[in-house]
């Protein structure tokens, strides 16, 4: 396929305009200008068409413009735009209803609705002291919690996202996420790398760093988003649940990026048998309208009137969206994602074998990671190759990003069919080959 010449005249007039207003701190990838958008398709202001294979970084899960998304939107809109977290309406009450049917554990759970997820996050590490009465908690290296100054104390996902803001929230200890593809720590004979992990934790933490019972909560993503799309070792979070149990620490997921149905279950906790206290929702929860969520077992969100809130909180037009998401996701795009995921997984292992820049090909349901390595021996990283496979992807039609240190995510919309898998799949290898004949 031949590249298209980009951006073109209207996007690049626009970009101009943007830099003169717009804070420079966004991290802007390439220069895609959004004009409008339908399914997995959008459209830039010049006409020209591309998949969308990252979804506005998992956040589009019904697809661009979903009529009964956007129907909902435009009915609650009709009623009224905002009353305050001071008062009641039900569209807030119906939503957290739905979020106690579909939370990852048995026990009730109540719902603290705010406008993303580094908020989500926010909300998680207060109920997490309040309740406990401790102060301390366990990260994890390579993960992604948001930009506000307790969710980026956690995150380590790259260093500029602490450059110049120091002192961060202190009480974080950082430890290494289980990733089976780089592990760091020495395992013993037999032992799954999950669990070595949860043992570094008790006998190296907790025994030389920070007491296990001073700790209040633990805070990981079940699959690591920014910092490369890494599923952990599955005897991971059964460990980690029984730590948590044994010093009386709250185990908080964020499923920020992996929930909602992104991996074919509701949360990707689900594929790893273990129940959290606290989950953290957003992105995908309301197919583009800001919206967060901190929930928790109805035994943990103990704390009383007015020690957290927010204005937007509850926003009834976000709520509307969110509950128009969430039908979809139930009773379409939940075994969608499971089908087509495990499609174009396999699909991307197939083309794994042709081409020796893949060093890695993992994920579940539409949470799709591919790590490139200039050798397959050595795994080291190959971010050149990376980058310029993100680059003509995007000069052919198809919109991916970056993750980690050399790493493709693969994120669509929940709607995709194969043959727009396809599609982009094949857009995806072209521009490998590319990438691989000019820098391998």
């Amino acid at each position: 396929m031949e590249p298209m010449n980009l951006p073109g005249p209207k996007a690049r007039a626009l970009i101009e305009r943007d830099q003169k207003v717009v804070s420079p701190s966004y991290p802007r990838g390439y220069p895609f200008v959004m004009d409008h958008g339908k399914g997995v398709e959008v459209w830039d202001p010049d006409g020209n068409r591309f998949i969308d294979l990252m979804s506005g970084i998992a956040v589009v899960s019904t697809g661009h413009a979903n009529p009964k998304v956007v129907k909902a939107i435009q009915d609650a809109a009709e009623n009224f735009l905002h009353i305050s977290s001071d008062f009641y309406h039900e569209g807030w009450i119906r939503l957290s209803e739905k979020l106690d049917e579909i939370a990852p554990f048995t026990e009730n759970a109540k719902t603290f609705i705010c406008n993303s997820g580094t908020e989500a996050v926010e909300s998680a590490i207060k109920l997490a002291r309040f309740h406990t009465k401790r102060t301390n908690f366990i990260g994890f290296t390579g993960a992604f919690h948001g930009r506000t100054m307790g969710s980026v104390a956690f995150t380590a996902s790259k260093p500029h996202y602490h450059r110049s803001f120091y002192p961060l929230m202190p009480g974080v200890t950082h430890v290494p996420f289980p990733d089976p593809y780089r592990p760091i720590l020495e395992r013993k004979p037999g032992e799954d790398y999950g669990e070595t992990v949860v043992r570094y934790i008790e006998e190296e933490v907790f025994a030389h760093n920070v007491p296990g019972d001073e700790v209040a909560g633990i805070l990981v993503e079940p699959i690591q988003g920014e910092g490369g799309y890494i599923l952990p070792s599955p005897g991971f979070f059964p460990a980690l649940r029984k730590l948590c149990d044994k010093y009386g620490i709250l185990l908080i997921a964020d499923e920020v990026q992996s929930g909602m149905g992104r991996t074919g279950k509701w949360w990707a906790i689900k594929n790893f048998g273990a129940e959290p206290d606290i989950v953290t929702s957003a992105k995908g929860i309301a197919s583009g309208m800001p919206l967060g969520a901190c929930i928790a077992r109805e035994s943990v969100m103990t704390w009383p009137k007015g020690s957290h809130g927010n204005t937007y909180g509850g926003n009834p037009i976000a709520c509307a969206a969110a509950l128009a998401t969430i039908d979809l996701i139930e009773n379409e795009y939940l075994a969608n994602a499971a089908e087509v995921g495990e499609y174009m997984l396999d699909a991307l292992k197939e083309i794994q074998v042709r081409h020796p820049s893949m060093g890695d090909v993992r994920g579940i349901g539409l949470m799709i990671g591919v790590e490139f390595v200039k050798d397959k021996g050595t795994k080291e990283p190959a971010d050149e190759i990376r980058n310029m496979i993100e680059e003509e992807s995007f000069k052919r039609g198809a919109l991916m990003l970056g993750c980690g240190k050399s790493v493709i995510r693969i994120a669509p919309p929940l709607c995709i069919t194969k043959k727009e898998a396809d599609e982009g799949l094949g857009i995806f290898e072209e521009a490998v080959t590319l990438a691989e004949k000019k820098l391998m």
